[in-house]
């Protein structure tokens, strides 16, 4: 009864993560924001504009850029530096401005590359 915030809210919060509507750092930023503005899970998520992209179209497009972008990375990649597969999440992370589900990127990446 002394939390600023209501059972259902949280849950409603919880959801948005395990439902892969947003990541959980987001998750850590809506709720931070739910608790010192009242507001709901569902307007922050809007508000805030945290809706994780997982769509493989969308996410595909993003792969192909990257790869795109950076075929000198690739023929080194597929040369034997697997440390620069890291390289690539983070690329196709930066471009999606973090929204893109991680597990979706690693399918589609380790796709392309190894193609």
């Amino acid at each position: 009864d002394q939390l600023p915030l209501g059972a259902s809210e949280i849950a409603k919060l919880l959801l948005f993560v395990e439902n892969k509507t947003i990541s959980g750092s987001a998750g850590k930023d809506v709720l931070e924001a739910m608790w010192s503005s009242q507001q709901s899970a569902k307007e922050l998520v809007k508000e805030l504009g945290l809706e994780q992209i997982s769509d493989d179209s969308a996410i595909e497009a993003l792969v192909d850029q990257v790869i795109n972008d950076n075929t000198e990375k690739v023929e080194e990649y597929k040369a034997g530096k697997d440390k620069l597969y890291g390289f690539f999440v983070g690329q196709v992370m930066k471009l999606s401005k973090g929204k893109a589900d991680p597990e979706v990127v690693n399918r589609l990446l380790k796709q392309r590359l190894n193609s």
